[in-house]
């Protein structure tokens, strides 16, 4: 894949151990977390967790969201967060719980000079009202969650198309596929132009099939199956 795509991997977690390893694939070019994967991950401690990370991963984009529902409240957290490392990008929901936008947040800490990555994003209206905030700030992302518009049945990429043709016009701003399903969304996303796709270990490994035979593929999957026939001991 290196040398071949341009679009950068992601990888999206929030177990240590796990994010150390990924650190050493020289594919990985940033991380990604949220308070969901934080919590699925047993972490407490979210200050703790998060400066410590940084330690040991210090020199790429790393992405921390803030979790207040509260615009003010967020203000603070973001303000805090982004001061953690020149590498962190500060995550910002496009909405509150109550639907409520956070454009008038967004414009604030774009003038702050505050890294931002704006997240849960679905619609190419929401990717225009964000890149209009975003226009000459420091360097930010926009994460549209392609993998959750796909379970809606809807086919993503003409939403990405549309994503992209906003972010093009902000040279400050990276667009980012996020929730990816399978492999196929890495080259999909690059084929659109995403400058970035968010990863999982196992997409990750999936990476090692590119481009592999399929005559092949076909045989090792059939002598998968006649090997677990036999270690389950099947009779008829």
């Amino acid at each position: 894949m290196d040398g071949i795509m341009r679009i950068k991997l992601f990888a999206d977690g929030a177990y240590h151990e796990e994010i150390l390893k990924m650190a050493k694939d020289p594919r990985i070019k940033g991380f990604t977390t949220n308070p969901t994967l934080m919590q699925n991950a047993g972490i407490t401690d979210y200050e703790a967790f998060a400066r410590e990370i940084l330690a040991a991963v210090p020199y790429r984009p790393f992405s921390f969201e803030v979790f207040s529902d509260e615009f003010n409240e967020m203000e603070r957290q973001a303000k805090l967060i982004a001061a953690w490392g020149p590498n962190v990008y500060v995550k910002i929901p496009i909405t509150n719980t109550r639907r409520e936008s956070s454009i008038p947040l967004i414009k604030r800490l774009v003038e702050e000079r505050i890294k931002l990555n704006v997240t849960a994003v679905m619609t190419a209206d929401q990717v225009r009202n964000v890149c209009w905030e975003l226009m000459g700030g420091p360097p930010s992302i926009v994460s549209v969650f392609a993998g959750r518009i796909a379970d809606t049945g809807r086919d993503p990429i003409p939403i990405m198309e549309a994503a992209k043709r906003w972010t093009a016009t902000e040279p400050n701003v990276e667009l980012l596929w996020a929730s990816p399903r399978e492999a196929l969304n890495i080259y999909q996303a690059e084929a659109v132009g995403c400058e970035i796709i968010t990863i999982t270990p196992p997409l990750l490994h999936k990476l090692d099939l590119a481009n592999k035979n399929l005559d092949d593929y076909s045989l090792e999957t059939v002598q998968m199956f006649r090997r677990d026939a036999v270690q389950a001991g099947f009779v008829l």
